[in-house]
């Protein structure tokens, strides 16, 4: 048996299908569905990208990682991620002196630390621990309020290597 589908005049006036509008009301409810969970895969896979690699990482770093997950994920939309991210507290900055910004899951960036930014690979990386010895370096009567330590070389995987590609 066959149904068959009757006009009908839609809000706006227009006669629509029963069918298409059916259609495109279900579409219409399942688009901002799609979006959020669309927004919602992406942040996962920034998320998990931040988590495995567990260091700061740049927009580009981050989009390759996070497209293992979201195979279609856009670099303008890791950028608009990122700055929902770190509005809603879940990712924080990691400025680096004439360098772009890098990103840290929030938690991560509660604690007291430093940072080693790879001249080669250009990776940056978690320095813990962190003593007093700055103040000793101030003049005679400053007071120290707060610093930051960025170290700048070559990571262990390009330390390992250079000399090979040296000796090549």
């Amino acid at each position: 048996m066959s149904h068959r589908h009757h006009d009908h005049a839609g809000p706006c006036g227009h006669v629509h299908d029963a069918s298409s509008s059916h259609a495109q009301t279900a579409a219409g409810d399942a688009e901002p569905r799609l979006t959020g969970e669309r927004s919602t895969r992406q942040r996962a896979a920034i998320r998990a990208a931040l988590t495995a690699e567990a260091r700061p990482m740049s927009p580009p770093e981050i989009l390759q990682f996070a497209q293992q997950h979201v195979p279609r994920l856009g670099i303008a939309t890791v950028y608009r991620n990122l700055k929902a991210m770190v509005e809603a507290g879940e990712l924080s900055p990691v400025p680096l002196p004439g360098d772009r910004l890098y990103y840290e899951l929030a938690d991560k960036a509660q604690h007291h630390h430093h940072h080693f930014r790879c001249e080669v690979c250009e990776r940056v990386f978690d320095v813990e621990g962190c003593d007093d010895t700055f103040n000793a370096l101030l003049p005679k009567g400053f007071v120290l309020h707060a610093h930051d330590l960025t170290l700048y070389g070559l990571c262990a995987d390009c330390s390992r290597s250079k000399p090979k590609r040296a000796r090549a």
